[in-house]
């Protein structure tokens, strides 16, 4: 894929949208950049309270500086709070506080945008200076009209919307059934042979039968066989509990990872709520991978809306929810990104 390169807030805005798949809502976006290349992109709800600043922009600061060769970042500020004229923008007390702990960082904020309802204006402009644009112009953009060529789209919120899964009661069966051979099988077989099947998906360009997408849902119910599929998806020869966590050295094989969560909601529309727990949630891992936090959450909300006993989703709820980041995401030779540069 040939760089692309950001050269005003219009294609700034198009890239945020792209890069996050939706567009933003009461979010702070960051991007941190190194000699002018994008590194992390992270977007984080905007703080609730008045008196909050600070803990806040110590937090924001720690994700963004986990991009250790990061020198600089830009922001996008998106809100529904409007600029009253003569005062200062919305959250001014955030940004100032952040740009305070960045500096004890060594790294500087280099631009900003207010990103509101129906316009956009530079984030340091005078109080009262109108020179706001229409988000409409975004449209018309480079970056935008690039992504689009390349067959992205940008959602209107972050809301996921599931396809439905169909014939609810046959899958049923059919699951229960492959299960039951998994059972009389040794555990190591059992391992072995799904990961042939799970591989050969991976490996190959069309999507699977109906027979092998049953197999592959019956397979992910046993933690043991759940783990080891979810091992084989970023295609890394390393210790399965570094790549599970994403500490390798090795940079996933993005692309492979992409068509692996195509596959599984392939799979989840043919099954039913009783099973579709592990697929909601392997589906929310590979969205921690990616570095999409927000998503992830939500996978493993629906996932535990069809099984609220469903350890895994829990626990790696619980370590979305303590701010933890994949590995690869701080390293920006093996992170998720979409290669751009800013002049």
């Amino acid at each position: 894929m040939n760089a692309l390169t950001i050269k005003d807030p219009a294609d700034l805005l198009s890239f945020i949208g792209h890069t996050l798949g939706f567009w933003p809502d009461e979010s702070l976006v960051c991007i941190t950049l190194d000699k002018g290349k994008v590194g992390a992109t992270l977007r984080i709800d905007l703080p609730r309270y008045p008196g909050t600043e600070l803990p806040y922009a110590r937090t924001v600061s720690s994700y963004l500086t986990s991009d250790t060769s990061a020198t600089s970042i830009v922001f996008a500020l998106y809100t529904s709070a409007h600029c009253e004229p003569g005062q200062p923008k919305p959250h001014a007390a955030t940004i100032a506080a952040l740009t305070a702990v960045l500096a004890e960082n060594g790294i500087t904020i280099r631009d900003g945008i207010f990103v509101g309802d129906d316009t956009y204006s530079p984030y340091d402009s005078e109080p009262g200076q109108d020179i706001s644009l229409p988000l409409s112009t975004t449209e018309y953009s480079r970056v935008n009209a690039e992504f689009i060529y390349r067959g992205s789209t940008i959602e209107p919120t972050n809301r996921i919307v599931l396809p439905k899964p169909t014939g609810e009661a046959e899958h049923t069966i059919a699951v229960e059934n492959c299960m039951h051979a998994i059972r009389a099988q040794a555990p190591d077989q059992a391992a072995l042979q799904a990961s042939r099947l799970w591989t050969g998906m991976l490996d190959s360009n069309d999507f699977p039968t109906d027979e092998d997408c049953t197999q592959l849902v019956a397979n992910f119910q046993f933690p043991h066989i759940r783990d080891r599929l979810m091992a084989d998806i970023p295609g890394i020869n390393e210790p399965p509990q570094h790549i599970l966590f994403a500490q390798t050295e090795t940079a996933p094989q993005w692309s492979r990872i992409e068509w692996a969560q195509q596959l599984l909601i392939h799979a989840y529309t043919r099954t039913s709520p009783q099973h579709a727990a592990p697929i909601l949630t392997t589906i929310g891992y590979i969205n921690w991978w990616e570095g999409r936090g927000s998503k992830a959450h939500q996978y493993m909300q629906l996932a535990l809306d069809t099984d609220p006993g469903y350890r895994f989703a829990r626990l790696t709820d619980q370590m979305l929810g303590a701010g933890i980041i994949a590995g690869w995401n701080t390293n920006k030779n093996t992170a998720y990104k979409t290669r751009l540069d800013m002049p």
